[in-house]
């Protein structure tokens, strides 16, 4: 633990200063890019609708009871468009644990888990390198995020998130490349500036957490310093520990089969099912999930310093350590035996940056914000194979330095009071420097001595080099306060290096591409509770470090590399109806995205001397389909709030995708449909809530119902998936109950009793079973 204190510390060294204001507001933030002042109340998810005064018996939002709030924090990313926010209070009542946990009652939204410590949002069918992840608005997208699910939002301490805003659709033009599928914004939480206080205000909090499914245990200390009327701090550290996830069984797809992962802990041995997905003989009852657990140390400090107007300087450093993480899908690997394992002994993110945000007043310049951060992402990996004695390691570090600029003009009055004219535009720019290194270890059998040989190369080449940056412009224009037009584009470029590794027939890569997007959209208020909204918007994806130098283990085969690569082009369109009122909303959105060269995977050929890919059940890379893949489907959303503090809500999704058939013309495959399903999309699915919030002492209670049907529309890749049953995954149904107290500035309760009926069930996609029946159980002490 000493070892680890010292990674998690050794970063976190930063420091700002600033003129000094005499008004210790809280900021106006920027109106977002687009936005109306209408837009800038629209309610969060699972939050009351906008424009209905709280009731009397409603706890205050923890911001109202501390700080001056000129009007509602508009809300980030692109407007008028399919887009839900999940708040603080939600994040505390359902105790999710992670922040893609926290996101799953989003309409559109998929929570895919390749392993306990590792979760991927799927957003309208789409995830990894076609969704864009952005906290405070930098990136947490980098050269290395695979094809298919990822890891790194789950390195973001939803501790410190203060609110998730889910964008669904292509959003290129304001959020930049990547961003086909969606994008999910995370806002921090920020230390608070009381009104009035002139010396040292000190506020420490304890957080304490236990899980019964997988024994977590685990804290989080942070106190919140204001140093005089002008600047304050927040600074926390946290930690936990996983054991194996208890799920409620093994789940079955409609052929009788289970999937090959995970295995499973049955009193002391590992049972695995076979490549037909038939479990052992007389295996008996099968919870204890191999290859889950994981241990994780967090740390935070943000200081703000207010120069008066909304103004501010923010200076903050985010660090998370993960160790012994297994990847269920490789634990074992479909193709091994029980007592291999692929783990990420370390899974590391640091995230250090400062920001101003700044009013100056001009015509041209009304609102400014800049931003500059610097990211270091750092993987190891160890997959053991004791019956050869022999371990892999592998190691990938991504270095990555952001900057951007988002401004807003003046709103220009164009004639009359009738007509008015703003435009939002900005910059940025990453530069990102790879390092990639592998290595095996032969252990004598007889000695125990060890032999160390360094492979020809990582993962990924080292030494390789990604840039991308854009400029963009969005004016919005409103009519008589009833219809709002808005139009934008961006302009990008991208550019990838590699350097060429004979031994392993590495090919170099220097590739650049220079790409443009446009967007347009329109809002018409058609009367005071009825708006209908539609947008058309182009997105783009050049091919990243991933695509184009890649070779590694998936959970469907093993992924070679294809320097030739070009960019994935989309389109958006949708159309959404809002039906608003002061206790309830009703949305309903239609989309169809289509996406040109769209990067798929096809059986390939391992090149010579490759052993690891020789010895894996399918050769694979990705290539760009000649036809169009469409994603299409429909979401909608009901919330509302009942007298005597009860309030209801309820979402649904329909996702269906399809493309050209990569496999087609491939002799040895049977695979003769022109067009084929892409792959893990989610099934139909939905949840429905009810809860009760009762007098000003803060307690409540609720209950959520959350079921998905059969996914049985399955892609050649799926098909080999040793995650998806064959004939594809069950539908399920989950029942939660939660219930809790909370005292402001004293003390919180969150009691979350999940899966009431014990089922066994898991999202389509995913490497592991959801958790079993069982209670979270989180205590707050604060001052």
């Amino acid at each position: 633990m000493p070892r680890r204190l010292l990674t998690l510390f050794g970063p976190c060294l930063f420091a700002l200063t600033g003129k000094a204001s005499a008004v210790p507001t809280a900021p106006e933030s920027p109106s977002p890019p687009g936005s109306t002042p209408a837009e800038a109340s629209a309610p969060a998810y699972g939050s009351a609708p906008a424009g209905d005064p709280a009731p009397a018996n409603a706890v205050p939002p923890a911001e109202a009871q501390v700080l001056e709030v000129k009007g509602r924090r508009p809300e980030p990313g692109p407007r008028g468009r399919g887009a839900q926010t999940v708040s603080r209070t939600e994040f505390e009542e359902r105790q999710a644990r992670s922040v893609p946990e926290a996101l799953r009652a989003v309409p559109g939204v998929a929570i895919q888990q390749t392993s306990h410590g590792q979760a991927s949002p799927y957003v309208r069918g789409l995830t990894g390198q076609r969704t864009v992840l952005q906290f405070d608005g930098f990136r947490l997208n980098h050269a290395l995020f695979r094809q298919g699910p990822n890891q790194y939002l789950f390195t973001v301490d939803p501790a410190t998130v203060e609110r998730a805003r889910v964008v669904r659709g292509s959003a290129s033009v304001l959020l930049g490349s990547e961003a086909i599928g969606g994008a999910i914004l995370l806002s921090p939480r920020e230390p608070r500036l009381e009104s009035g206080s002139d010396g040292l205000g000190f506020h420490p909090r304890l957080e304490l957490r236990h899980a019964t499914q997988d024994r977590e245990r685990g804290g989080r200390a942070e106190f919140d310093v204001q140093f005089g009327p002008d600047t304050a701090v927040l600074a926390g550290l946290g930690a936990r520990t996983l054991d194996l996830l208890e799920a409620g069984g093994p789940i079955e797809g409609p052929r009788g089969t289970e999937p090959q992962s995970p295995c499973f802990e049955v009193d002391g041995r590992t049972l695995c099912v076979d490549r037909e997905g038939v479990p052992p003989p007389e295996a008996g009852p099968r919870r204890l999930q191999h290859g889950t657990g994981f241990d994780e140390l967090t740390a935070d400090a943000r200081l703000v310093h207010a120069l008066g107007g909304g103004d501010r300087l923010t200076a903050a450093a985010y660090v998370y350590r993960q160790y012994d993480a297994p990847r269920t899908d490789l634990c074992p690997p479909p193709e091994a035996t029980a007592e291999e394992c692929m783990q990420y002994d370390e899974q590391f993110r640091t995230h250090v940056y400062g920001k101003g945000q700044l009013s100056p007043g001009l015509d041209g310049l009304q609102k400014l914000t800049v931003g500059l951060g610097f990211q270091r992402y750092h993987e190891k990996r160890r997959l053991e194979r004791p019956l050869s004695y022999t371990t892999l390691i592998g190691r990938d570090d991504v270095d990555m330095l952001e900057g951007y600029l988002q401004a807003e003009t003046a709103t220009l009055t164009l004639g009359t009071a009738a007509l008015r004219l703003r435009t939002d535009y900005g910059a940025s720019a990453t530069r990102e420097a790879i390092t990639s290194r592998a290595w095996t270890i032969f252990t004598s059998s007889t000695t125990g001595a060890s032999t160390v040989f360094p492979q020809d190369r990582g993962v990924y080449l080292d030494e390789s080099g990604f840039f991308q940056a854009g400029v963009y412009a969005q004016p919005s224009l409103t009519l008589y306060e009833r219809v709002t037009l808005r139009g934008g584009a961006r302009v990008g470029f991208a550019r990838a290096e590699a350097p060429a590794e004979a031994e392993s027939a590495s090919a170099a890569v220097d590739q650049s591409w220079t790409m443009a997007v446009f967007n347009g959209g329109a809002e018409w208020r058609i009367f005071r509770t009825l708006t209908l909204l539609g947008a058309v918007e182009q997105g783009v994806r050049p091919p990243n470090l991933d695509d184009l130098t890649a070779r590694q283990a998936t959970g469907r085969g093993y992924q070679l590399e294809n320097p030739a690569l070009a960019p994935e082009r989309a389109l958006t369109v949708e159309t959404g109806l809002r039906f608003e009122r002061s206790r309830g909303l009703i949305e309903a959105w239609a989309f169809r995205t289509t996406i040109d060269g769209a990067m798929e995977r096809r059986r390939a050929t391992c090149p010579p001397g490759n052993f690891e890919c020789g010895a894996n059940r399918a050769p694979l890379q990705l290539v760009n389909t000649d036809g169009t893949a469409v994603v299409e489907g429909l979401e909608g959303l009901i919330q509302g709030r009942l007298p005597h503090g009860f309030a209801f809500g309820a979402g649904i999704t329909y996702t269906r995708g399809e493309s050209d058939n990569p496999m087609r013309g491939l002799a040895d495959q049977v695979a003769d449909r022109k067009r084929v399903p892409l792959s893990r999309i989610a099934p139909l699915n939905g949840n429905v809530d009810v809860s009760w919030h009762g007098p000003r002492d803060g307690l409540y209670v609720g209950a959520t119902w959350w079921w998905a049907a059969l996914q049985d529309e399955l892609s050649y890749g799926d098909t080999i998936d040793a995650r998806i049953p064959r004939g594809g995954t069950p539908g399920f149904d989950r029942f939660d109950v939660r219930a809790g107290l909370r005292i402001p500035d004293r003390f919180a309760l969150s009691l979350v009793f999940e899966n009431a009926t014990d089922a066994a069930y898991r999202v389509h996609g995913s490497s592991i079973n959801g958790p079993g029946r069982g209670l979270v159980v989180n205590v707050e002490f604060m001052r």
